[in-house]
């Protein structure tokens, strides 16, 4: 879908390439996905794990407890205390990346520089990389209209170039008119959790326009045994649109003009937005989970270096919050 202001296009950029996405490696260089998780532990330091990970490393000392491995006393510290301590040690255990991308028929829609659907793929794009530098497993479900690819995780190199020519092949598939869609977010929320291996790290990007009270059920129990992230991709005149002007807006095969001088229609544009967003950002509330606003107009750079950094516990500024 396309809007069409009366002086001039906006949209520029409604289709992904490989080679696009081959250069959003280089965002991530700088990036880390906190995809460990730990488990203390107070046997040695160099014991063998189930898990694959980073090995064990040092957490804390705490006060000595029968049972406890006598090589991991801290000598020092327990001398200096008088009191018996032990040695706790983090085991870092893996977590894989699995990736859900939205291209349904409503992604092909945008104002600015890219449509929804490409600022999905890129947002994807540079989560896949940055798992690839930490060496994580990478598996992803991508959705169309009528037909979903599910891409079992794998390492390397070759899992993300695999997964980048999925991302174009799909989304060039999309074009005006815009298409009914058979695959709900209800649909998409099931499969999820249905091929998503617990303790995976989940990021589920789309606009989520038919997100409902049907969808938090699956949600809550995806959350139940994964980590999970939304992000709720939106164009900036989803939310707002522009006052006293007349808007184009066209399908691909009926077209409708739009007076938005008309302040009813514009306050109730903008109600039906906040009104979505805020049953996200309850429903990742509510079970744990964690939502992240995805303005297209946010260059992507941008936007994945604030969400990366929130993940190491500084606050984003686009948001965990409406």
């Amino acid at each position: 879908m396309a809007i069409i202001n009366n002086n001039r296009s906006l949209v520029d950029g409604p289709y992904i390439s490989v080679d696009a996405l081959l250069r959003l490696r280089y965002l991530g260089n700088d990036l880390t996905l906190d995809t460990r998780k730990k488990s203390l532990a107070s046997g040695d330091g160099d014991a063998r794990t189930n898990f694959r990970g980073r090995g064990m490393e040092f957490a804390e000392v705490r006060l000595y407890q029968p049972g406890d491995d006598i090589r991991n006393i801290d000598w020092r510290v327990t001398a200096r205390t008088m009191d018996t301590y032990t040695k706790l040690f983090q085991e870092e255990r893996e977590r894989p990346v699995f990736l859900v991308i939205d291209q349904r028929s409503p992604m092909f829609f945008g104002t600015k520089q890219v449509f929804k659907s490409v600022y999905a793929a890129q947002i994807a794009g540079v989560i896949a990389w940055v798992a690839m530098q930490n060496n994580d497993r990478i598996g992803a479900l991508l959705f169309g209209d009528h037909e979903q690819k599910d891409l079992r995780a794998r390492r390397g190199k070759h899992a993300v170039l695999g997964l980048l020519n999925q991302l174009q092949q799909f989304n060039q598939q999309l074009s005006s008119p815009v298409a009914p869609c058979s695959i709900s977010a209800q649909d998409i929320l099931s499969d999820v959790r249905r091929v998503a291996r617990p303790g995976s790290a989940v990021f589920i990007v789309s606009d989520f326009h038919d997100f409902d009270e049907d969808c938090e059920k699956p949600l809550t129990q995806l959350a139940r045994h994964t980590d999970v992230s939304l992000f709720h991709v939106f164009d900036p005149l989803e939310s707002h649109l522009p006052s006293a002007q007349k808007l184009s807006v066209s399908n691909g095969t009926e077209r409708l003009t739009v007076d938005t001088a008309a302040g009813q229609l514009t306050k109730m544009f903008q109600t039906q937005f906040m009104q979505q967003q805020q049953r996200l950002h309850h429903a990742c509330r509510n079970c744990g989970s964690r939502y992240v606003r995805a303005n297209i107009a946010t260059p992507v750079a941008n936007l994945m270096h604030d969400v990366f950094l929130s993940r190491r516990g500084k606050r984003s500024p686009q948001g965990d919050a409406p």
